[in-house]
């Protein structure tokens, strides 16, 4: 079922363009205006005592902060205990050892489809179009990411994937796209095909694959949340289970999960719990007193960085791996809102994607991103683990026009949009500043020639009106 059309990809160094597109789409804007706002309202009815949000957080951006300084020792003791478990831990440095990996896994096997559950880290790595080109089929089972595979898009959010998606668009797919489909907009019917059409692979597939919301070191543990039951099917009915998740995951003990979760849940849809919670801690047992009698047979986990590890060695930047990918600073960022996920042309849109694409994917073709921010701080408000977004947008807006400060390693293109002319303009505005009789003197000329000054001013008048010295200056003023 999968598609053999070419993905759709949307180039975030287009996103200036893209942004003007999808302004200019006034059922994309109605859509998602009304999508955050019902998002937003059942996050609220979760979260109406503030002093318990705060008090909530602070546990939660803690125990993230406590799990980031730990991290190399945590991740080698998961490592050890995952293997004491029967698991076979893969560690991939860059997308395209992970693809080598799951595509070593698949040919040993034979297999020639993987059924998968949700996993972002899977997006990141484009699995479903590079096992494709080996011929291998890979089905999301996520009814969201479903429809935008059949699609042949990105999900547009990270927690509904097929958000922009209307019941008449997704029915029209489903006839194109499904054999022996009518079309409908009975929304039950549409779910109630996309099962069928899922059942049969859960029940050939050979190869399982999933994401992992938190790593437990202690334990050797992968935990899983989902609501739709196919992460729990992907992970025991084939005979392989093959998880991916990010290196920053981990957390020391089982304990710190629950309030993650609880954080969690209710950031993301406003849920206190979520239908499902799979703990994972190896594959089948057999051969014992009391051997299991499902599972899978042969259990893997790959463990991805591409880029994070740029992200940990910086202080300043490190905060960015405390995400557990709720969602909830996308609900409230009125630029997301506008403009939807598929503009930012990267696997994580809105504030999130605009501070850890520049470090997954470099600065050279992000360097917009952390532009598409008015600062206006909702995502710092609302994110449960306290990451502070506006700090890091504006760090990384720094990076991407200036070189690394001295003792500072610099970011992958760093500097990339720097550009000589407005260096040089800050360089005289400096030198004119510091001299204040050559200040005064360029000022009352300045005041003089006010009548030639130009309509059209780079890019400030494309959606200003043109800056005009005053008639009189402050001094003048004040001495009048």
């Amino acid at each position: 079922m999968t598609s053999t059309a070419p993905l759709h990809f949307v180039d975030p160094r287009q996103f200036k363009a893209n942004t003007r597109v999808a302004v200019d789409d006034a059922h994309l804007r109605r859509s998602f205006r009304s999508a955050m706002d019902f998002l937003q309202t059942k996050r609220a009815g979760h979260f109406g005592d503030v002093a318990t949000f705060e008090s909530l957080r602070g546990v939660g951006e803690a125990i993230r902060q406590y799990s980031l300084s730990k991290l190399p020792d945590l991740l080698e003791q998961l490592e050890a205990n995952l293997i004491q478990h029967g698991v076979q831990v893969h560690w991939a440095e860059t997308p395209e050892q992970a693809n080598a990996i799951f595509l070593a896994i698949a040919q040993q096997h034979q297999a020639s489809g993987m059924i998968k559950g949700k996993s972002m880290v899977s997006e990141e790595i484009e699995l479903n179009h590079r096992m494709q080109a080996h011929g291998i089929d890979c089905l999301e089972s996520d009814m969201g990411e479903y429809i935008v595979q059949l699609a042949d898009e990105r999900p547009s959010h990270i927690i509904m994937p097929a958000i922009h998606k209307t019941k008449q668009q997704i029915a029209q797919l489903f006839e194109e796209k499904i054999p022996d489909t009518p079309y409908t907009e009975d929304v039950d019917t549409l779910i109630a095909t996309g099962r069928r059409v899922l059942r049969g692979a859960f029940r050939d597939a050979k190869i399982g694959v999933s994401g992992v919301n938190f790593l437990v070191a202690e334990t050797g543990s992968l935990v899983l949340v989902e609501n739709e039951g196919n992460g729990r099917m992907c992970t025991t009915v084939p005979e392989v289970h093959i998880a991916i998740t990010g290196i920053e995951k981990v957390v020391e003990r089982f304990e710190h999960v629950l309030p993650l979760y609880s954080l969690l849940t209710r950031s993301a849809t406003g849920q206190a719990v979520t239908t499902y919670l799979n703990v994972i801690t190896g594959p089948r047992r057999e051969g014992t007193e009391s051997p299991e009698l499902d599972g899978p047979r042969e259990m893997h986990l790959v463990l991805l960085d591409n880029g994070r590890s740029q992200a940990y060695r910086d202080a300043d930047f490190r905060p960015t791996l405390q995400c557990i990918r709720c969602g909830a600073c996308m609900n409230h960022c009125p630029v997301y809102a506008r403009i939807g996920g598929l503009a930012y042309g990267t696997t994580y849109p809105g504030p999130i994607g605009s501070i850890i694409s520049p470090h997954l994917l470099g600065l050279d073709p992000t360097q917009d991103l952390p532009t598409a921010s008015s600062l206006c701080g909702a995502c710092a408000e609302v994110c449960p683990v306290g990451i502070p977004i506006p700090d890091l947008l504006r760090q990384l807006r720094r990076a991407a026009k200036h070189d690394a400060d001295p003792g500072h390693a610099p970011l992958a293109g760093q500097a990339s949009a720097k550009d000589w002319k407005e260096a040089l303009a800050w360089r005289l505005w400096a030198w004119l500043n510091t001299h204040p009789w050559l200040y005064r003197t360029t000022m009352g000329l300045g005041r003089r020639l006010r009548a030639f000054t130009p309509t059209h001013q780079a890019g400030w008048t494309a959606h200003r009106t043109p800056m005009r010295l005053a008639k009189r200056g402050l001094r003048q003023r004040l001495k009048r």
